[in-house]
């Protein structure tokens, strides 16, 4: 075999990943607030970018808005002189500004009063509502915020400075530590287990590495934490679920042996062992019923009743409402899209002071991921806008009817539909959310699988199925729990074709217990009902538990 070497030319296509390719990819899969943080970080960045004004600056008359154009007084006073000349009147007839209208000396009242003929009352009345917001606004300031001292009433109003702080649990725990402690070691031991709290409001089950770091005994430990434990909300700094119900049921005074032989057996409960528990508690099924609900009636959580975090809502990136013609008008949210702008005049005047190379190219650079973040932001917004308008026609009997009419959609017909690739359509519907009539959805909401007909139809969207299956649950009676099999015929009837593991899957992801959980829950329900409509006979559960 002979080795030579040679020389050849191929042509060929390939897919070069450019930065600019990889960052408009990288913005499609953006959320809003994450798109938000990524156009601040540019702002910072590029010195060619600049954010777009809220407020544009109103046209100048005989032409269009020139935006980066800055005017001093001297310029508009130069160009008023030039328009008066230009009209030939050298500013004779021009109307007099706002100011010299207020600097202009009117005269004496009788000079007034001879120039309209008449009296100041007749030419200008005055309402009893304006005459009342005069005297109102001649009257001396009264209160701290009309001298000044207050918020002011421009711009940098903010609405937020009135509003009162949340306190914390730990606030709350510190503020009552120091009237219930006087003692400064045991003050230093509650105040380092207050940080312990979580916001649940429970102090860690394991406590022993505390005692070494503070030095503190057990015994000084268990002193404090049973004065943290008498502090309000009641159930605080409790290091487990047991001992949380115990205290909250002492301070009700409803801690009998029979309640505590129930507290310290919550996994029975947990379990609906309902014969376990009659049995350890010795009691009968109306005593029984009447615990659980006490337990029920108790909060589990008590430190989240402080200081909890605001739920963020959702802010949608389409909105969706109907058309006046009977159809849908998709637009997008104006306000979760960043507008910003390529100051091309700074460029053009940097550009001609600018001799080094080094600077000529960084600007160059800057101009380039300027004029490319502008043009991806517009097409990431027209993509969205595309995609959308795509699943709003696809899922039209969802909007009309509901979720028992959503059809199922992948993201191969809908990018078939737009013709994009499916990639693209993935990563728009990430992280993306719709506000329509029946509520704010994520975009991937609307893809669900596909379930076959019964009788050889048009296929069910796993949605309308879930949706179907908690409807079925909802309405069964305490009497006649559906099983799964039973759901699954059910299901046939309404010309569904499923499985029973496909029926407990979807049950679980809808956190339904199974038949026999949901049997014993609502016979309990039932005949707790029945025993608080009718009277019974006063019953001791002061006897100690078998």
């Amino acid at each position: 075999m002979a080795l030579t070497q040679k020389l050849e030319f191929r042509q060929s296509q390939s897919l070069v990943m450019t930065p600019q390719l990889m960052q408009a990819i990288k913005l499609l899969q953006l959320s809003n607030l994450d798109l938000s943080a990524f156009v601040e970080e540019e702002l910072e960045r590029n010195p060619l970018l600049e954010r777009a004004s809220e407020d544009p600056d109103p046209p100048v008359a005989g032409g269009s808005a020139v935006r980066d154009t800055e005017y001093s007084e001297g310029d508009d006073a130069a160009a008023f002189a030039n328009h008066g000349a230009s009209e030939g009147t050298d500013g004779q007839d021009l109307e007099p500004a706002p100011d010299e209208w207020m600097n202009r000396d009117l005269g004496s009242r009788a000079e007034i009063e001879q120039t309209f003929d008449s009296g100041l009352e007749n030419v200008f009345p005055e309402e009893p509502a304006e005459a009342a917001a005069r005297t109102a606004q001649d009257a001396a300031p009264v209160t701290f915020t009309e001298w000044g001292g207050g918020a002011s009433s421009d711009d940098s109003y903010n609405l937020e400075a009135f509003v009162a702080a949340e306190i914390t649990l730990g606030e709350h725990l510190a503020e009552q530590l120091a009237v219930a402690v006087t003692v400064p070691a045991q003050r230093m031991i509650g105040r380092y287990l207050i940080d312990l709290v979580d916001e649940a409001g429970y102090l860690p089950a394991d406590l022993s590495e505390v005692g070494d770091k503070l030095g503190a005994s057990e015994s000084e430990l268990a002193a404090v934490i049973a004065v943290l434990q008498t502090f309000d909300p009641p159930g605080i700094c409790a290091r487990s679920l047991s001992e949380c119900l115990a205290i909250q049921l002492r301070e009700k005074d409803r801690y009998d042996p029979a309640m505590q032989a129930l507290v310290e057996h919550l996994e029975l409960l947990a379990r609906r062992d309902l014969a376990a528990l009659r049995r350890i508690c010795g009691v009968d099924d109306d005593d029984l019923a009447e615990m659980v609900g006490e337990i029920r009636h108790l909060d589990p959580k008590p430190g989240l009743r402080f200081g909890t975090t605001r739920t963020q809502t959702v802010v949608p990136d389409v909105y969706v409402r109907p058309g006046p013609d009977g159809g849908w008008l998709v637009e997008l949210n104006s306000d979760t899209l960043p507008r910003v702008l390529v100051n091309q005049t700074y460029y053009a005047e940097l550009s001609k002071t600018i001799h080094k190379d080094g600077d000529k190219t960084y600007f160059t650079d800057c101009l380039q991921n300027a004029t490319w973040l502008v043009r991806a932001l517009d097409q990431r917004a027209r993509t969205i806008l595309k995609v959308a308008t795509e699943i709003v026609r696809q899922q039209d009997g969802f909007f009309a009817h509901g979720i028992a009419h959503l059809r199922p959609l992948n993201l191969k017909t809908v990018a078939d539909a737009i013709q994009m690739h499916e990639s693209t359509v993935s990563r728009v519907t990430a992280n993306k959310y719709m506000a329509t009539n029946r509520g704010v959805f994520e975009l991937k909401y609307f893809f669900t699988a596909s379930i076959a007909a019964a009788d050889g139809g048009s296929a069910h969207s796993a949605e309308s199925v879930r949706h179907h299956i908690k409807q079925l649950i909802d309405a069964e009676a305490p009497s006649a729990v559906l099983s799964d099999d039973t759901i699954v015929e059910r299901l046939r009837e309404a010309g569904i074709d499923i499985a029973r593991r496909t029926v407990a899957k979807y049950r679980e992801a809808l956190r339904i217990s199974s038949s026999v959980q949901r049997r014993r829950e609502k016979q309990n329900l039932l005949g707790g009902a029945q025993t608080a409509s009718a009277p019974s006979p006063n019953r001791s559960r002061n006897a100690a538990p078998a």
